[in-house]
């Protein structure tokens, strides 16, 4: 075998025994099994275009998350800073009719903002990011709740061509789904390849550790709540674009829906390890199997279990998944040193036996 074929074969192994490929499985045999009893699932063009349509923004806000989640740190206002900006979104075009490019750029930077008072909380007050996002996921919903009121912006209210984002397809793609996907790959790129990417797990392994070794954890913790809630924005004015009705409602109950997909895709929730192509597939696998469970006959009750279950499963192997790693970890540095103890009792009894011999031939 050339050195060129192993590894090639070393890196399908791998890629085999990653978690990211595990979901990834799961995810076709999900489809697979149900667009057996039911064809048209994904065969049809309506199926095919809400599998492809249906976890967009999902996706979108699960890169955002992944990375937060790199650092050992949690965002749960992205619900209501997807739902705020949403509605930011439609005020804008019933109010302002202002363009599409600046209506998305203004809801992009507004979701940016209330990412930066959450993660200047978090890196500078050294508050816990579950206590600081649990607030302001209810202030900033408590902020559109009495900016909307019972009001609701409905879809003639937004220019004809933002909505048609919503349903328009690019050779059978839907714009959304292209959208989620450049999202994705711009953030994966940057984790693979930049050093502040490569920070973000050490920051996540070992925070004190990375403080020590000169990291500059405490801005990369701003900057990730900030990237967070800037793709939460960009959730939100694909949120209009997709359903066309923006209320004070929109949103709610989101941020669990993101938390399950980052962990069941892979990434540790104590932080330090995973991919945010993991995160998007584990986005992609919970609504299949939220579609999926109703087509095979499966109650509501069921279906939330369900996808509960594999969540709690998803941290279940994670830890496993951990603790066995660290006990390799030990055992190799035991094994280390106890070979380095070895080498260094063979040296005296060396230099004994090397005297020896220098006063046998001196007599």
């Amino acid at each position: 075998m050339t050195a060129l074929a192993a590894s090639v074969l070393g890196g399908l192994k791998g890629a085999l025994r990653s978690r990211e490929a595990a979901v990834a499985a799961v995810l076709v045999l999900v489809v697979v099994g149900t667009s057996l009893v039911q064809p048209g699932f994904l065969v049809s063009r309506s199926g095919w275009r809400d599998l492809l349509l249906t976890p967009a923004i999902l996706v979108v806000l699960a890169v955002g998350q992944a990375m937060v989640v790199f650092t050992r740190n949690i965002d749960l206002s992205v619900g209501s800073v997807l739902g705020l900006t949403a509605y930011l979104t439609g005020r804008l075009f019933a109010d302002g009719g202002l363009p599409i490019p600046v209506v998305v750029l203004v809801t992009v930077l507004a979701g940016a903002v209330l990412g930066l008072v959450n993660g200047a909380v978090v890196a500078f007050a050294r508050v816990p990011a579950l206590v600081v996002t649990l607030g302001t996921m209810y202030a900033y919903r408590g902020v559109v709740l009495t900016w909307a009121g019972s009001d609701r912006i409905d879809a003639d209210e937004m220019p004809r061509a933002f909505g048609a984002l919503g349903t328009r397809q690019v050779a059978t793609i839907p714009v959304l789904a292209i959208v989620a996907v450049v999202v994705l790959a711009v953030a994966a790129w940057f984790m693979h390849t930049s050093r502040a990417g490569r920070q973000l797990y050490a920051i996540g392994s070992d925070p004190d550790a990375a403080h020590l070794h000169g990291l500059p954890v405490a801005r990369r913790v701003l900057w990730v709540f900030v990237v967070s809630g800037a793709l939460a924005g960009l959730g939100g004015a694909m949120f209009a674009a997709r359903y066309g009705t923006v209320s004070s409602g929109a949103g709610s109950g989101l941020e669990l829906q993101v938390v399950g997909a980052v962990v069941v895709g892979g990434v540790a929730i104590f932080g330090g390890s995973g991919t945010v192509v993991g995160a998007a597939i584990g986005a992609v696998l919970l609504l299949t199997i939220n579609r999926a469970l109703p087509v095979v006959g499966v109650p509501d009750f069921w279906q939330r279990a369900v996808v509960g279950v594999l969540i709690l499963s998803a941290i279940v192997l994670d830890r496993v998944l951990a603790v066995r790693r660290t006990r390799r970890l030990v055992a190799a540095r035991l094994d280390e040193h106890a070979r380095f103890v070895a080498a260094a009792a063979d040296q005296p009894a060396a230099g004994v036996e090397h005297a020896r011999a220098g006063e046998g031939r001196a007599s």
